[in-house]
């Protein structure tokens, strides 16, 4: 079984702006934002319709990040 080591608090990165090269912050997985259940709903389900078509076969959970800085968002994958 794979885990996001995000999701599950076993490591932090840190991720830069590409706009204002500022650091980011992570929101969360974006499926997380479909809708009110998401967030309750098996990961690896949610990865068959999360938009992307490799993020279950490549064992990628998908991030949001913000930046508090410029207010961009920029979508990140992060291996499991």
């Amino acid at each position: 079984m794979n885990v996001c080591p995000l999701c599950n608090g076993l490591r932090r990165v840190t991720v830069y702006c590409s706009y204002c090269r500022q650091p980011m912050e992570d929101q969360g997985k974006v499926t997380d934002y479909f809708d009110d259940y998401s967030p309750y709903m098996d990961a690896d389900v949610m990865k068959l319709v999360d938009g992307y078509l490799r993020t279950y076969t490549n064992h990628e959970c998908v991030h949001l990040f913000y930046c508090p800085t410029c207010h961009e968002e920029e979508v990140r994958f992060i291996k499991e």
